[in-house]
């Protein structure tokens, strides 16, 4: 079986994970409630009216200011909402799962030995801000 086909392979595989599945429980939760929609339709004219106010050239920073925590305050309600926290959870799982996957692939592209390739935490916080490269 050639590299491609065992990728497609490890799809399926990762499509039939419950984080996976979590994920896209959390996924489908989260559109269908109206009341987080509206938070996040209403976070978003938030920021557009921002943007627009802060490119003016006579821009009223007080009223970018107030706006600033306006956003500020809806992003915390969706933050809040259930379904929201559910779906940041299933998202977290399944980001670590990917993260995990990716490492060994990665090691083992570089000559590691497939069945002792590991994602190594101690070596890695996962931002990759001031990261001299990966190793």
């Amino acid at each position: 079986m050639d590299m491609i086909a065992l990728t497609r392979e490890l799809g399926k595989a990762i499509q039939q994970d419950e984080r996976y599945i979590a994920l896209q429980v959390a996924k489908q939760n989260s559109d269908a409630d109206e009341t987080l929609q509206s938070l996040i339709q209403e976070f978003n004219l938030k920021r557009m009216a921002i943007n627009h106010e802060a490119t003016k050239e006579d821009r009223d920073e007080e009223r970018l200011q107030t706006l600033n925590e306006e956003m500020r305050a809806s992003y915390a309600e969706i933050m809040r909402n259930p379904n929201m926290m559910a779906y940041n959870h299933a998202k977290e799982g399944m980001d670590a799962i990917m993260k995990r996957i990716q490492a060994i692939l990665t090691q083992c592209a570089q000559g590691a030995d497939p069945e002792t390739a590991d994602l190594d935490e101690s070596s890695c916080g996962g931002s990759c801000a001031g990261c001299a490269g990966c190793h």
